[in-house]
C-alpha cells in the first residue's frame, strides 16, 4: 500500500498538521511510497513530503511526483502537442522546482501528470529525461493515464520508455486488465492504481444528495448525471461486504488481488483512515467467490465534460 497526496494539496478540509500526523503515521506502519505532485497545491503536498523525509532520516521513502502541463489542461486532448504540454526547458524547471520542494537530492519516480501515446515518436522528452537521469536527478519514469482511457499508455509500455504507469483501477474501472496490464506485464512496467475508492463513492458514504464546499473540485465530478448511477451501483456492492469488513477494505482488497498492481495510493488525509488502509497489506485475499462477484460489477464508462 503506497500513499496518494492529492487531498493535502489544498483540498477543502486539508490541516497540514493532521496530515503530517497521517503521514508520520503511515511511515511508522511500514509504507514507503509516496505519490505527490508540483500540481498538488502549486507544491503544497510536495512540501508536505519534505517535511516529512527530513523527519525520518533513518527510513528509505520513494518520492513519486509529476511534471504538470505547461498550459495546465486536465485531462490530455488529442490534439495537444509536446510543445504545448512538456517541452524539454519547461521538464527541467518543473524537476528543480520539485527537487527544492521535496528537499531531496532525486526524485524516485518522475511522472508526467498528463499523457497521449502520439508523443511517443516524439523522442525529444526522452532525450532529456535521460539527461536528467545522468544528472543523478532522477531515478525512473512513469506516465499517469486519463480517465477510462487505459489504452492511450499502451505504446509507451510496449516501446519501453516508461517504468512506470499510474491508471485508475478499482471494483468500478476494471477495464486496464483488457490490454494495459497485459503489456505491462510483458514489458516489466510498475502499475501503480490510483483512485481506488472512485472519488470517494466506494467507501459507501455518499448518498444522492452529496454535496462539498464551493471551490472543492469534487462538485464538478460527482454531477447528477454520475452522482446518481453511482450510488445506486455501490448500493448493490454493500451487502457483499463479509462481515467485520468495511466497505472501502473490500475495494482495496479487490485490486490488492490483481498480481499486476505494484502498489495502490488511496488518499488518505486522518491517522485513522491510514490505519485501517495500511492494515490491508496483511495478505488476506478476498474468497474466490467474493472476488468473482465483484469481477461481475465492472463498469465501463466513456470519458465526458464533467470526468477529467
Amino acid at each position: 500500500m503506497g500513499y496518494g497526496m492529492w487531498g493535502m494539496g489544498g483540498w477543502t478540509g486539508s490541516d497540514d498538521e493532521e496530515s503530517l500526523a497521517a503521514l508520520q503515521q503511515a511511515v511508522d506502519l511500514g509504507c514507503n511510497f509516496f505519490d505527490t505532485a508540483l500540481a498538488y497545491g502549486d507544491g503544497h503536498s510536495e512540501t508536505l513530503l519534505g517535511r516529512l523525509r527530513r523527519a525520518n532520516p533513518g527510513k528509505r521513502l520513494y518520492l513519486a511526483t509529476k511534471i504538470p502541463p505547461k498550459n495546465l489542461a486536465w485531462p490530455s486532448r488529442r490534439e495537444f502537442t509536446l510543445d504545448d504540454c512538456y517541452p524539454q526547458d519547461y521538464i527541467e524547471k518543473s524537476v528543480e522546482t520539485s527537487l527544492t520542494n521535496l528537499g531531496a537530492e532525486a526524485i524516485d519516480l518522475i511522472q508526467f501528470h498528463t499523457w497521449e501515446d502520439s508523443w511517443v515518436s516524439d523522442g525529444r522528452w526522452i532525450k532529456t529525461l535521460a539527461g536528467l537521469k545522468r544528472q543523478g536527478l532522477i531515478r525512473t519514469v512513469g506516465i499517469s493515464l486519463n480517465r477510462w482511457e487505459p489504452w492511450n499508455g499502451l505504446l509507451a509500455v510496449r516501446e519501453g520508455v516508461v517504468d512506470a504507469v499510474q491508471v485508475i483501477y478499482n471494483i468500478f474501472d476494471q477495464n486496464p486488465e483488457d490490454e494495459l496490464f497485459p503489456a505491462c506485464r510483458e514489458h516489466d512496467v510498475a502499475v501503480i492504481a490510483r483512485v481506488p475508492f472512485d472519488e470517494g463513492s466506494l467507501t459507501g458514504t455518499l448518498t444522492r444528495d452529496s454535496h462539498w464546499p464551493p471551490g472543492d473540485w469534487r462538485n464538478l465530478y460527482f454531477v447528477p448525471e454520475n452522482l446518481v448511477p453511482t450510488v445506486e451501483r455501490v448500493e448493490h456492492l454493500k451487502p457483499l461486504a463479509p462481515a467485520g469488513m468495511t466497505l472501502a477494505e473490500m475495494a482495496l482488497r479487490f485490486i490488492l488481488m490483481n498480481r499486476d498492481v505494484a502498489t495502490i495510493i488511496p488518499g488518505m488525509r486522518k491517522p485513522r483512515n491510514v490505519a485501517a488502509n495500511l492494515g490491508v497489506s496483511d495478505g488476506q485475499p478476498l474468497s474466490p467467490v467474493l472476488y468473482r462477484e465483484l469481477r461481475g460489477h465492472r463498469w465501463d464508462r466513456q470519458p465526458t465534460a464533467w470526468s477529467y
